[in-house]
């Protein structure tokens, strides 16, 4: 019997992330982590420390996935929900905690090296 490749799995991403929505810059970080789950694209998580939060507005978007719990959504401007966050994750999850994630069809996500 083999093992079970395991449903999330997280890493820390080797390249340099920003993210910009319109001329703004709102992260900056080489310290994501890369999250992959089965059956979804992989996603990058931005430290909160490197994201402009004072820039970010909190929804009223919540959303719950069975494997990482309840995320939080923030907004930029008149832009809703760009961003979220597990800022109470499930057990095995708590890594990502003080991470956020960007939605890529409404921020630009780049990365260098």
């Amino acid at each position: 019997m083999t093992p079970t490749e395991p449903r999330i799995t997280l890493q820390p991403h080797d390249r340099r992330v920003q993210v910009v929505i319109g001329d703004t810059l709102l992260a900056d970080t080489t310290r994501a982590l890369e999250l992959r789950e089965r059956g979804y694209p992989p996603r990058l998580y931005l430290p909160r420390e490197d994201v402009s939060l004072d820039r970010l507005t909190r929804s009223d978007t919540v959303t719950h996935c069975p494997f990482k719990g309840d995320a939080a959504y923030f907004s930029f401007g008149d832009q809703t929900d760009v961003a979220w966050s597990y800022e109470q994750p499930l057990e095995g999850m708590e890594t990502i905690a003080e991470y956020l994630a960007f939605d890529d069809d409404k921020a630009l996500v780049t990365e260098s090296r």
